[in-house]
């Protein structure tokens, strides 16, 4: 496996995700931001933070699919979660979730999340980019 999840002992544990991703490969992979949208350009999930949050994880997942990657070569992911706050914040871990047990995965890499008064454009609620490492 090129990714390996790491909790330091000296870092503060959270459950959410691991602290530090160690890589080791020959492909990095830069994916996009991805926002709640169905393959058509449709938004799915107005105004459903934790419906977004699903189809952004299906959507990173189908992207790394495109390029012989799985959730498992994620080394990196940034959240831009709109009015960020700790009840947004766990809706948006329910979405990540069911995508999860829908993909049979997990999402714990290393993350950052950055709260931001609007995205691109009206009615999306979450955007998530990733950055991936292939053997």
């Amino acid at each position: 496996m090129s990714v390996t999840l790491v909790h330091p002992e000296r870092v503060n544990r959270v459950d959410v995700h691991h602290q530090v991703a160690v890589t080791q490969g020959t492909r990095t992979v830069h994916l996009a931001g991805q926002v709640s949208w169905d393959t058509e350009g449709n938004l799915v999930g107005k105004d459903d933070l934790a419906a977004q949050a699903e189809q952004c994880h299906l959507n990173i997942a189908a992207a790394l699919d495109a390029v012989g990657a799985t959730p498992a070569d994620l080394a990196k992911v940034t959240v831009y979660l709109v009015d960020l706050t700790e009840e947004r914040a766990g809706r948006f871990l329910a979405g990540r979730e069911r995508a999860a047990a829908t993909l049979g995965v997990e999402f714990e890499q290393p993350s950052t999340w950055i709260g931001v008064t609007a995205l691109a454009a009206p009615g999306y609620l979450v955007e998530v980019d990733a950055v991936a490492v292939l053997p």
